[in-house]
C-alpha cells in the first residue's frame, strides 16, 4: 500500500505568496512555505481565517488566484487534477462526512468497493482471490496506520458512526482516506473539541504517518512544536514555539492579511465547488468517473462482492 506500508514517498510542498481571492475578498493570501516529503505541516489560525480553503488548495481541490505553488513537482493550478489523484482528504466537513446511520464496516466496505472498482484493467484481470487478499491487506493496513482498533468498538465493525467517540470517528475518516494510498493527506479540524490528551494522541498518529513517508497537512488551532507551521492569519511560516504559534517568518508580511473574518469560506465559494460538488469531484478524481455513472455494472457487482468478502475475512464485516 503505497505511502502506508511502503511505496511512493510523500510529496514536497512549496508555495510562495500563495493566495485565493473571491468576489468578497481574500480567503487566504501571502502564504509562503517549504516542506520536504514526509513533513507534518500544520495550518494554524483562528476559525474563519481561511485554513480549510488553504488545505483544499494545497490538495488540488480549490483553485488559487495568486502566487505560485508546487506539490510533488505538480504546479498549481495547472496540475490540480494530477494532484487529486495522489492526495486524499479526511475529516473535512461537507466533503468527507461520515454517514451517522452506517456502521464502521459499511464505511470500510464502501471505500474498498470504490477503490477496487476503479482500479486498472490489468489489476482486474488478476484472479479474484488475489484481488480480495489485496483489499483485505489494504483495509488492515489503513486501520493500523489510522490507529483504529475495530475490535475495541462497542459492537465491533457493526458499531454505527453515531455511536463513535470523536477521536474514533476521526480515526475512521483517516483510515478511509488511507485506503486510497495517498502520498499527501489533508486533515481538517484536527484538534476541534478535543482534550489536551486527545490532541496529543491524534498528533502522534499523524506524526506516525509521516514516518511512513506520507506528507500530512493538518488544519488546527494549536500546532505541535515539531510541525512546519503555516498561519493563515499572518501568512507566517516556520516551526512552532511552545504556544503552537509560528516563531519565524519566511516572506510573510506578518501584518495580518485581512483574511481573518468568518466570511472567508463564503468568499471562496464563487471560486470553488460547493461542498456537494466537491464531494462528487473527490470521488470522480479518485475513481475516474462522472456523476452520470450511477448504474451498476457486472464489474461493479463483482467488485462489491470481493470487497465484502475481503472485509469478512478480516473479521470486520
Amino acid at each position: 500500500m503505497g505511502g502506508v506500508v511502503g511505496g511512493s514517498p510523500g510529496l514536497a510542498v512549496s508555495a510562495r505568496d500563495f493566495g485565493l481571492k473571491g468576489p468578497r475578498g481574500w480567503a487566504f493570501r501571502d502564504i509562503t512555505v517549504e516542506a520536504e516529503p514526509g513533513s507534518l505541516i500544520a495550518v494554524a489560525g483562528p476559525s474563519g481565517s481561511g485554513r480549510t480553503c488553504l488545505l483544499l488548495a494545497l490538495t488540488g481541490r480549490m483553485k488559487p488566484t495568486a502566487g505560485s505553488a508546487s506539490v510533488g513537482g505538480l504546479d498549481l493550478p495547472k496540475r490540480m487534477a494530477a494532484l487529486r489523484r495522489v492526495s486524499a482528504l479526511a475529516h473535512v466537513t461537507g466533503v468527507t462526512d461520515l454517514e451517522p446511520a452506517l456502521t464502521v464496516g459499511e464505511h470500510l466496505r464502501e471505500r474498498a468497493l470504490l477503490q477496487r472498482r476503479f482500479t486498472s484493467l490489468r489489476a482486474l484481470l488478476r484472479p479474484r482471490g488475489e484481488r480480495a487478499a489485496e483489499t483485505r491487506r489494504d483495509i488492515e493496513a489503513a486501520l493500523t496506520a489510522a490507529g483504529l482498533d475495530v475490535e475495541s468498538l462497542p459492537k465491533g465493525a457493526r458499531t454505527a458512526v453515531r455511536d463513535l467517540e470523536r477521536t474514533e470517528a476521526l480515526r475512521l475518516s483517516l483510515a478511509l482516506a488511507l485506503i486510497g494510498r495517498p502520498r499527501l493527506l489533508g486533515v481538517d479540524d484536527t484538534d476541534l473539541k478535543l482534550s489536551a490528551a486527545e490532541r496529543a494522541e491524534i498528533w502522534d498518529q499523524l506524526r506516525s504517518l509521516t514516518h511512513r513517508g506520507i506528507t500530512v497537512v493538518a488544519v488546527c488551532s494549536e500546532a505541535p512544536e515539531d510541525a512546519v507551521v503555516v498561519r493563515t492569519d499572518t501568512g507566517k511560516t516556520g516551526k512552532a514555539d511552545n504556544t503552537g504559534k509560528a516563531e519565524t517568518s519566511a516572506d510573510g508580511d506578518g501584518n495580518g492579511n485581512g483574511n481573518g473574518n468568518a466570511n472567508d469560506k463564503a468568499d471562496a465559494n464563487d471560486n470553488a465547488p460547493t461542498a456537494a460538488t466537491e464531494a462528487a469531484t473527490e470521488t470522480e478524481a479518485r475513481t475516474g468517473t462522472t456523476g452520470a455513472d450511477t448504474h451498476p455494472t457486472p464489474e461493479a457487482d463483482e467488485a462489491e462482492k470481493e470487497a465484502a468478502d475481503a472485509l469478512a475475512e478480516t473479521g470486520h464485516s
